[in-house]
Parts: C-alpha cells; structure tokens; sequence
C-alpha cells in the first residue's frame, strides 16, 4: 500500500489514562497520503481508491468476469455506487470511506472481501445493510477471524463527531446485528469463491450459522473503524516533515484515546467486550469537499461511457 503509515500500535502503547480498562484488546493505525510540489496527491490518492473500487462494488463472479476489461471494470462498479446519482450521500462521502477501509482491509490486513458491501447494498435488500465493511482473514489452516467495520468521512475528528461512530458500533454489535451479518456472508456466494478449502471454509459457515451462540463468535470477532477525515494540520502542510508526521501522531493518538474513553463509557459493558478487538484506523485529508467533487465527477464518467 503505498501510503505512509505513522502508528501502527496496540491502545496499550498510546493510552496514557491508567483508569481505562480493557485496553489491550484496541489498536491504532495513522497513515498518511504524501505530496508533490507541493501539493497534496489528490490524483494518487483517487487512483487508489479507483483501483480498488471493485472490490467492494461487484461481486466475485463479475470481477472474475471483467478481470481482463479494465474499462469494464471501472464503468460496471461505477454504476452501483450511490455516490454518482445526486443523493443525498455526496455530501458525507460514505462510499468513499468505504472504499478505503476495503482497500486497507485487503492491502493492509490481506483480508478476504466476502461480502462486496457497496454491491449487495446497491443491488440487494435492505438486509444487507449493515456493517460497511466485512472481511474474513484466514489465520491458520484451521482458524480465522472476521472483521465487520465501520467507515466514515468526516470533516472533523474533535469530541462533537466521536459520538456518531461510536453509536454505528453499538449498533453494529447488537445480538441480532451480528446474527444478521452472519447470515448474509454464508449466504452469499463470495465465501464459495474465496475460500478455495472446503473443510475450512464449512468450519466457517458453522461457526457463524445462526443456530450458534453469538457469544462463541465473538473472540474471533474484529471490528475496524476507519475515520477520514478532514486535517487543519494537513492543510498547512507542502512537503512531508519530521514537523508534521510528529505534530500528526501526536493529533492522532490524542484523537484515539478520546475515542476509546468514549466507546469504553458506552459500550463497554456489553457482554464479552473484551473478547472484540476493536482496530482505530485514521486517514487525514486537506479538503473533503475536493475528494469527493473529483470522486463523484469520475463515478459520472465511468458511468455515462
């Protein structure tokens, strides 16, 4: 993945409040976008997104399908991405944030898509809606871990926004939440796909079939939330520095510990909470509005050609 990445920690390195507790089950990861005379990478970092809409926007089959089309590709995701018909989501970017956490996801973590969210949200009923992102690492041979994220494109990360995510993943954990989600990656047929093992892969679907405790899940059980958002300190910034990736990490821890008070104030005492591992991701940006006028413009493009 060709951005920097600036903490790549568990909270128990960062957190400097001893009366937080669980802490060990929580990371942190800053990862920052570079410059060119300087500029901000708009366009490199729009061509990641671009070169990973797919996964997220098309189905397994159809990627399959369309692996030698690049254009294809392109003009086939582009057509199930809400961002491009005017709606209402233009104005928070939420398919974008999207976008990158299954980037991250797949690049970072070398997870497995198997639920293309945008797709399924798109194209089938609203039972799909729900986590924005959904994963499956392959730990071992005979183990893995799934992965049901949150994303957001915020314009600030200060106190005043930290609520709404935190609400997102106390939803998202609810007992009939992650039945439902459950359900949806093993009835899909991305899974089938994915997971070439057929001993693994029923393991799989018999740990998440809904006639098993959510309770047992929930040590493998992972959630990523990925905050884009909006930087005043990027935005002052030419050239990449010791300055800023210092001032940055110093941002950005502040920012983690604040939100893990808070989740840990409102959530924490949910049955097994500390079995969750719960991975803060933070991606700064100068200019939202920037991000997602370019992103929107070429969604119309690939759609209309």
């Amino acid at each position: 993945m060709d951005f920097e990445i600036l903490i790549n920690n568990t909270f128990t390195d960062i957190n400097t409040d001893a009366t937080l507790n669980p802490v060990a089950n929580k990371s942190v990861i800053s990862m920052i976008n570079n410059f060119e005379a300087t500029e901000w990478r708009y366009n490199h970092f729009q061509n990641f997104i671009w070169d990973n809409i797919a996964e997220t926007s098309l189905s397994h089959r159809e990627r399959e399908s369309l692996v030698n089309h690049h254009h294809s590709l392109l003009t086939y995701a582009a057509k199930n991405l809400r961002l491009s018909d005017k709606s209402g989501d233009i104005s928070k970017g939420s398919e974008i944030a999207e976008i990158v956490l299954y980037a991250i996801m797949k690049h970072h973590f070398n997870a497995l898509p198997v639920v293309p969210k945008i797709f399924y949200k798109q194209n089938a009923q609203d039972n799909a809606k729900g986590a924005d992102s959904v994963h499956i690492i392959i730990e071992n041979d005979t183990d893995f871990s799934i992965w049901f994220g949150e994303a957001k494109f915020y314009n600030s990360i200060e106190d005043a926004r930290i609520p709404e995510i935190i609400t997102s993943v106390a939803n998202s954990l609810l007992t009939e939440k992650l039945k439902k989600e459950n359900s949806i990656v093993t009835n899909l047929p991305d899974i089938d796909s994915l997971i070439g093992d057929e001993t693994l892969r029923n393991s799989i679907k018999s740990a998440l079939s809904p006639r098993e405790s959510i309770d047992l899940i929930k040590p493998k059980l992972h959630i990523p939330i990925l905050l884009l958002h909006e930087c005043e300190i990027t935005q002052k910034q030419s050239a990449i520095s010791d300055e800023y990736k210092n001032e940055l990490i110093d941002y950005h821890k502040n920012r983690a510990e604040s939100f893990f008070k808070k989740q840990l104030n409102k959530i924490g005492g949910i049955p097994h909470y500390s079995q969750i591992k719960f991975h803060l991701i933070l991606f700064p940006v100068p200019l939202k509005k920037t991000i997602v006028d370019k992103f929107v413009s070429m969604a119309d493009f690939y759609k209309n050609s």
